[in-house]
């Protein structure tokens, strides 16, 4: 199982920012805006929520087959932010993706609420509907068809593991004299520089 980042490391930073949000009372202090891009540039984004931070990078999961999914498989590159408006922090990352094993993605998937692993089985997500009904509906059958059993994981539903090549670390400043600190990955060594605001 990968271990906990260094406290010395941008990983290890950013873990612990998301560990300090969450103390702090900050609402939604794990939701990130994942921007993707299709095979041939086009930008879309949208709000996820990092369930994980270990030496390997973050890890959130979603329908292989919606549109991010999509994107991911197509172009396996992205870029997420976190902003933390309370604290007056930020952070900016930029990497590759890859799908988790399926044992990783089996295990996450088995500690959700069951009402969530049935929407699972329910939605097909980023796919065109008539109505709300259409999922309600779908939502009634899969409840009732798993009724005194497991809801397995759907093959199509998983993990994706970022793997962070930037990482930009924003401190909210009076006169608007932010502090960012950019980290760039180099092979297995992390170099640091700070940017104008």
């Amino acid at each position: 199982m990968p271990r906990t980042p260094g406290p010395d490391t941008p990983l290890g930073q950013l873990a612990d920012w998301i560990e300090y949000a969450r103390t702090a009372g900050e609402p939604e202090h794990d939701a990130m805006t994942l921007a993707t891009a299709t095979r041939g540039g086009l930008p879309s984004a949208r709000i996820v929520l990092c369930r994980g931070v270990d030496e390997r990078g973050l890890r959130f999961f979603t329908n292989y087959d919606s549109r991010k999914g999509r994107e991911l498989s197509d172009n396996p590159h992205a870029a997420l932010v976190f902003h933390w408006a309370k604290l007056g922090r930020q952070a900016r990352l930029e990497g590759a993706i890859e799908r988790l094993a399926p044992e990783e993605s089996d295990a996450y998937f088995q500690s959700r609420p069951r009402g969530h692993r049935l929407q699972a089985h329910a939605s097909p997500q980023s796919q065109t509907i008539a109505s709300l009904d259409v999922v309600k509906r779908r939502m009634a059958e899969v409840t009732a068809e798993f009724e005194g059993h497991d809801v397995p994981r759907p093959q199509y539903w998983g993990g994706f593991l970022f793997r962070p090549t930037a990482i930009e670390f924003w401190t909210k400043g009076a006169d608007r004299v932010h502090e960012r600190i950019r980290h760039e990955r180099r092979g297995p060594t992390w170099f640091a520089s700070r940017l104008a605001p």
